[in-house]
């Protein structure tokens, strides 16, 4: 078994040092629980500190969760789960409370109040920044103090999961690359999102859903994972910069989407998958590569983070247009949970992008992501310290029965070929013929990718099927599950 220092055996286990996994381990170490943090990369280096977002939040006078449910649900295109969306719209307020009580510095008007801002989908300004298109960095690097100066979190840096172990059809731990094994009567996945296996792309290379298939090959089941979001306006460049993401947030300051005439063509503060059609449609019809986004009308104040990022690239934003198109951004699915962040596998929970509560439906709703993290957290630490203790064969590192085997070989990375499969037969418009070639990929995320885009016969949101153009009303709030063993099914979520 891993060594640990000098706490004892955790009780709980969390895969991931985004924003979801620091969360969580703070909310249950707060709690008196004994927590093991393990994250492939030094803390503060997740995918959670490149976030430009913020966090959406119904804080104002003007504001309240009704209307910040009734967007995330208008947003979702009738695939939204209610239950979820209103433990997320009531309880996203006191997040932001509790993070600024960690020592979160959020951005405030000259008032002192808390400076929100406005993006697609949303009717009103609600979203929650810190340092402008800082947020993720700021964030992330606070509650990584805030993990090292407590005494109940054991922190294991530069260490990868390989394996979840089960035992009489529980989770109880993980298997470390070096072979070791850490044991508790819960593990939490927060290993972040899936949009770095398209080969056009805002995250970072590590973003391939390694999560998703651990959870997938230790008997869980996962969902919606068609629903790729693709954010509209991520920078086209061949210097390397190329899937820069241009926040959502310049656009909610006046920033302006240009065709090849320099004519608008879209309301740039449309639900996200409006806006990426309608500039994957500009590009079919004129056979560019881009479109413009003009913010020379946007003071360069505003977001420091994004203007200096472009000046690198070798674009000034306060005199020349940017050119942008879509990329592959958020997976809205992931392993289905309840609302409690537990999986189909009693002992696993799992939290942020990896998961999937049904929340976003088939369009996340902008800035909602990074309020999930914190809202079900917090749910997570208080639900995973009530599991049950091990029994004494799991807490000595037993790692199921004897010649047990994953379902699938999961290589570390996908392949570029793979990668740009992905982007060509599963990207902003998909049809049968090119989604079953990818049934036939090395790699399994692919394919089951490929699985759940080929179960769900319409369009609807981020799913856009050449060959059924039409949503059908008969799949409202219907889920595409896929559970080991299983075919693919719909499921209805309340």
């Amino acid at each position: 078994m891993a060594p640990l220092t000098g706490h004892g055996p955790p009780q709980l286990i969390v895969v991931g040092a985004g924003a979801a996994g620091l969360y969580t381990a703070i909310c249950a170490a707060r709690a008196g629980g004994r927590v093991a943090l393990i994250s492939a990369t030094p803390l503060a280096e997740s995918s959670s500190y490149w976030a430009q977002g913020g966090l959406a939040a119904a804080i104002s006078a003007q504001d309240s969760p009704e209307l910040h449910l009734a967007d995330t649900i208008r947003a979702g295109r009738n695939a939204v789960r209610e239950s979820a969306a209103r433990v997320l719209t009531s309880e996203a307020g006191a997040t932001v409370e509790d993070l600024a009580r960690l020592g979160v510095s959020f951005d405030a008007d000259r008032s002192g109040r808390l400076a929100l801002g406005l993006e697609g989908g949303h009717s009103i300004r609600r979203i929650v920044h810190a340092g402008g298109a800082s947020t993720g960095r700021r964030i992330v690097r606070q509650l990584s103090a805030v993990v090292a100066g407590q005494p109940l979190i054991d922190v294991l840096e530069d260490q990868r999961v390989t394996a979840l172990t089960v035992e009489d059809g529980r989770c109880t731990g993980v298997v470390l690359e070096r072979g070791e094994t850490v044991a508790a009567a819960a593990t939490a996945l927060a290993t972040g999102g899936s949009a770095a296996l398209w080969a056009r792309t805002t995250n970072p290379s590590g973003a391939t859903g390694g999560g998703l298939l651990l959870a997938h090959d230790a008997g869980a089941a996962l969902a919606d994972l068609e629903l790729m979001q693709f954010h509209p306006t991520a920078l086209v460049a061949g210097n390397g910069a190329g899937g820069l993401l241009v926040t959502e947030a310049i656009r909610g300051e006046g920033a302006r989407l240009l065709d090849a005439d320099g004519e608008r063509f879209v309301d740039e503060l449309a639900p996200r998958d409006e806006v990426a059609r309608a500039i994957f449609r500009q590009l079919t019809l004129t056979g560019s590569e881009s479109v413009d986004l003009d913010m020379r009308g946007v003071d360069p104040a505003l977001f420091p983070t994004v203007v200096t990022a472009l000046q690198h690239a070798g674009l000034d934003p306060q005199r020349e247009l940017i050119p942008v198109a879509p990329a592959a951004h958020y997976m809205m699915g992931g392993i289905a949970t309840d609302l409690d962040a537990r999986s189909s596998l009693p002992g696993l929970l799992a939290i942020g992008e990896c998961s999937c509560t049904g929340l976003h439906g088939a369009n996340r709703l902008a800035s909602n992501s990074l309020s999930e993290c914190f809202v079900f957290g917090a749910r997570a630490a208080r639900r995973a310290l009530q599991e049950p203790p091990l029994g004494r064969a799991a807490r000595s590192g037993a790692t199921g029965p004897p010649g047990s085997t994953p379902a699938y070989p999961t290589p570390a990375f996908p392949t570029q070929a793979s990668r740009e499969a992905l982007w060509r037969h599963a990207g902003i418009e998909r049809n049968a013929a090119g989604l079953r070639l990818l049934l036939d990929d090395p790699h399994p995320l692919v394919r089951l990718v490929a699985e759940a885009a080929l179960t769900r016969n319409e369009s609807r949101g981020a799913h856009i099927r050449s060959d059924f153009p039409d949503l059908d009303p008969a799949l409202d709030h219907r889920h595409v599950v896929l559970a080991p063993g299983r075919e693919p099914s719909f499921e209805r979520w309340t």
